[in-house]
C-alpha cells in the first residue's frame, strides 16, 4: 500500500466545526466503499475502556522501550501509554469514538472510492489510493506527535495530484493552512 499526501485545510478549537468541514468534503466525494480508520495515543484508562467497548477488536502496541501488544495477548491497561488502532469501521462509530477521547490525541480517517474531477486544475477523477479525509483531534500532525488544544482537517491526494488539495479546500470555501506532507500508512 502506498502512502497518500495530505494537506491541512482547516484548524479550529471547535470539534463540531471540524466535523462540519469533513461532512462538506464527504458530500463531494465518491463514498462507495466508505470506511473509517482510527488511531489514538491513549494514556489513561478513562479513554482506553470506552474505546475498547466500542471497538473490541482494535489492535494496540506500546511505543519506545516496551514491546507489549494486542498481538502478544497483553493487557493494554497494564502498558499505558499505548498506540490504539482500528481499521475498516463503519461511520456510525465516529461520534462514540470522539466522545471517548477527552483530551487524547487521535485521528479519524475517512477512506472512500475517490475525489471528483478537478478540471480547473487539469485533473480527472481521483482514485482511492489518495482519497481520504483525516480529522486530527487534540493533535496537529497525522503521526500523533504534536499534541494540541485544537483540531485539524487534512485532505489526502496522490503526490502527482498535489494541486487537488487546494482545489478541494476551495470547493468547501477554505484554503490550505499548511504544507503538503507524507501521510502514514
Amino acid at each position: 500500500m502506498s502512502n497518500s499526501y495530505a494537506q491541512p485545510i482547516f484548524r479550529t478549537t471547535d470539534l463540531s466545526a471540524g466535523l462540519r468541514v469533513v461532512e462538506r468534503l464527504l458530500a463531494i466525494a465518491d463514498l462507495r466503499e466508505l470506511e473509517i480508520d482510527y488511531e489514538a495515543h491513549v494514556s489513561s484508562a478513562r479513554t482506553l475502556t470506552p474505546l475498547f467497548e466500542l471497538l473490541p477488536w482494535a489492535t494496540w502496541y506500546t511505543e519506545g522501550d516496551g514491546d507489549a501488544s494486542s498481538e502478544a495477548g497483553d493487557d493494554p491497561s497494564a502498558h499505558l501509554p499505548i498506540r490504539f488502532r482500528a481499521c475498516a469501521e463503519v461511520p456510525e462509530t465516529v461520534p462514540v469514538f470522539l466522545e471517548a477521547l477527552h483530551d487524547t490525541p487521535a485521528t479519524v480517517r475517512w477512506d472512500f472510492e475517490g475525489w471528483p474531477a478537478a478540471p480547473e486544475v487539469g485533473l480527472g477523477t481521483g482514485g482511492s489510493r489518495g482519497a481520504f479525509v483525516t480529522l486530527c483531534v487534540n493533535v496537529r500532525d497525522l503521526d500523533l506527535y504534536e499534541p494540541a488544544t485544537d483540531h485539524t482537517v487534512f485532505v489526502h491526494v496522490k503526490q502527482i495530484e498535489a494541486e487537488r488539495a487546494p482545489w478541494l479546500a476551495a470547493q468547501v470555501g477554505l484554503q490550505v493552512v499548511g504544507d503538503l506532507v507524507t501521510a502514514p500508512y
